[in-house]
């Protein structure tokens, strides 16, 4: 069955730093890249971090290179994305999933953590 449950998101200051978490299911996680994508209102989701199933390689949208950081946990089924010096403009609903190119191949979204960046 596919899962997928972020957490980590709130509301924060320009300038302030989030962790945000993710667990999946073996479905989703195992042999896949991985990301986090992100949705503002009125936008199209786009993808903003990816790291490879064996974590070796990683990719950043040129809107948050040098300020997002992206791990993986494979024991534990587990992304996370550290962002720092968060700007207004990351304000989003974030999620993960399974990677390919630049899009999941999974049609199955979890329900998103939002966060929200403070001017």
């Amino acid at each position: 069955q596919a899962q997928l449950v972020e957490s980590g998101g709130g509301l924060v200051q320009a300038g302030g730093a989030l962790k945000l978490s993710c667990t999946a299911s073996g479905r989703i996680f195992s042999g896949n890249d991985m990301g986090w994508f992100r949705q503002a209102p009125g936008e199209r989701r786009e993808l903003v971090a990816k790291i490879s199933s064996t974590g070796g390689n990683t990719y950043y949208a040129d809107s948050v290179k040098g300020r997002f950081s992206i791990s993986k946990d494979n024991a534990k089924n587990a992304v996370y994305l550290q962002m720092n010096s968060l700007k207004p403009e990351d304000t989003a609903v974030y999620y993960c999933n399974a990677v390919l190119g630049r899009l999941s191949p999974f049609t199955y979204w979890g329900q998103g953590t939002q966060v929200t960046v403070s001017s």
